[in-house]
Parts: C-alpha cells; sequence; structure tokens
C-alpha cells in the first residue's frame, strides 16, 4: 500500500488544482470578431456563422462573432482591444486608425475592395442625373459608411452640389438595405448605397428594377477591409491573413464563405490604400 503524507497530499491536490486552472484558462480562450452594422442583423449573422466555424479551425480556438449597435461602437470595440478583428469599411478603418492614433492595421481585403462603387437609386422617373437632386428627400446609410455616405457626399461636392444647401432633406438609413427599402417605399425620393449591396439585391430578386434604378454610379475607390489592434502579436496576425488568403471557392466550405462575404477571393493590404479615403474625408469635412 502507499501512502501519501499530508504535505505531500497538499502539493499533489494544489499541483492538480493548477493544471486544471490552466486548461480551463486555455479553454476558455476567445477570440472575438465584430463588423460594422451596414446590413440587417439577421443578414450579417447568417453572412457570419460559417466564416467564424472557419476560423475557429484555422486558428484552433473559439472564434464568435460579437455584433455591434452602430459604426462607432465597431470603431471603439478595435481601437480599446474589446474585440480581437473587425470588419471596417474604409472610412471606419480610417476613424479607428485615428481614435487609436495609428494603432489599427488593415490585413486583407476583398479583390473587389480595391475598385469599390457606390449608386444613387431612385423610384422617380424625372430624376436622371446628380443635379436633379436638388429640392429633392434624399438618404445615406450610415454616418460613417464609406460607401453608404462618405464617397456619395464626395462626389457631390465634387459636382457642386451641397446635400446641406441644395437637398430639401437629408436622412441617414443606418444600412444599404434600409435605403433600399426607404426609396422602394417612397419615403425618400432617392438614396446612396454599396454597389454591392444593390447588385446582389438585383440578383436575389429583392428590388423591382422596373420601379427603383439607378441614376449614378461613383468613380472606384478603395473600400472594406478585415483589421487588427497592432497590439496583436505579427505571428497571429499572419495566421489570420493567411485564413482568409487560403479561401477559395474549389472547395464547398470556401465557396460558401466567399459568395456570402460577396467576393471572388481576399487579397492583402494596406494602411497606404486607404489615405485617398482619409483625404475624401478631410475635404468633406467628416474628420478634422
Amino acid at each position: 500500500m502507499v501512502s501519501f503524507s499530508p504535505s505531500r497530499t497538499f502539493k499533489v491536490l494544489m499541483t492538480c488544482a493548477m493544471i486544471g486552472l490552466a486548461g480551463m484558462a486555455h479553454a476558455e480562450k476567445v477570440f472575438k470578431v465584430t463588423a460594422i452594422p451596414d446590413e440587417s442583423p439577421t443578414e450579417l449573422a447568417r453572412k457570419a456563422d460559417p466564416l467564424m466555424d472557419y476560423l475557429s479551425k484555422k486558428l484552433n480556438m473559439k472564434v464568435v462573432y460579437t455584433p455591434v449597435t452602430d459604426y462607432a461602437a465597431a470603431v471603439e470595440s478595435l481601437a480599446n482591444n474589446k474585440v480581437d478583428l473587425a470588419w471596417f469599411g474604409g472610412f471606419t478603418f480610417v476613424q479607428a486608425n485615428d481614435r487609436s492614433k495609428g494603432h489599427i492595421i488593415p490585413l486583407v481585403q476583398r479583390a473587389e475592395d480595391e475598385k469599390f462603387k457606390s449608386v444613387f437609386i431612385t423610384t422617380d422617373p424625372s430624376i436622371k442625373t446628380l443635379e436633379d437632386l436638388k429640392g429633392k428627400t434624399v438618404s445615406f446609410g450610415s454616418a460613417s459608411s464609406t460607401s453608404g455616405h462618405l464617397m456619395p457626399r464626395y462626389y457631390l461636392l465634387q459636382a457642386h452640389i451641397n446635400p446641406e444647401k441644395d437637398f430639401k432633406r437629408i436622412a441617414f438609413s443606418g444600412a444599404h438595405d434600409a435605403t433600399i427599402a426607404a426609396v422602394a417605399a417612397g419615403k425618400v425620393e432617392a438614396g446612396a448605397l454599396s454597389i454591392s449591396v444593390w447588385n446582389q439585391f438585383v440578383k436575389d430578386g429583392k428590388v423591382d428594377t422596373s420601379k427603383v434604378h439607378v441614376i449614378y454610379t461613383t468613380p472606384s475607390y478603395y473600400d472594406y477591409n478585415w483589421s487588427v489592434n497592432d497590439s496583436m502579436p505579427a505571428a497571429e496576425r499572419e495566421k489570420i491573413k493567411q485564413a482568409f488568403l487560403d479561401l477559395t471557392p474549389d472547395t464547398p466550405e470556401g465557396k460558401q464563405i466567399l459568395e456570402l462575404q460577396r467576393a471572388t477571393k481576399f487579397v492583402p493590404t494596406s494602411p497606404a490604400n486607404y489615405k485617398g479615403i482619409e483625404e475624401s474625408a478631410r475635404s468633406a469635412g467628416l474628420l478634422k
């Protein structure tokens, strides 16, 4: 028979407890992901689920999608390390980088984000150009949206149209799909939104194009990206980047994720790609 002294027994118990606590700490490590709410919460969650499962396998840890109420909350979450990874528009990346004093790093973007565009839509047949928007009620998306506000506003100003002075009323729907709904329902006479969301609605038959139509498409610009805080170790950043770069439509999982993300593939990106967005924001008076 093997006997233990009280001190030896205590040491064994303490060692087991420490091992158990260490295991629990490891098991409880959660990688948090968020995204700007540029579409309805249900749509964002639907798009996020397969991606979170994929990242969990790639990173070998639990990955959870953490929704936020507005664009500002997404900016603050990553700037203050409340989340590990965030899906930003070009403007929210600029805001987050400004807010954190240069500590946000964009890792990847969709190939489509290298030449992104916005569209202006209406149901009014008399509205054919940007000039025709004068005296009308016009909706943007969120005030912090790149494709739903900043770039449409920038190109309006380039056309010598000042929304505050020339529109009858400005509305902010909060999201691209909400802008389409507002225009289709006649709540506003025109709206500006992401060309990606517009094209998806047309493809899915969610909008009657015999009534709602595009009157203007902006020139291209850099937009969305997946960003992290530079406090994240470089090795972990590279692992996340590679996980996105590895996505391919040649596998069922990759095909599903890319289709949900409206992407053909992901490509590396850098802060330099968003200098134009920053300059546009300052020019439009949206970034001091």
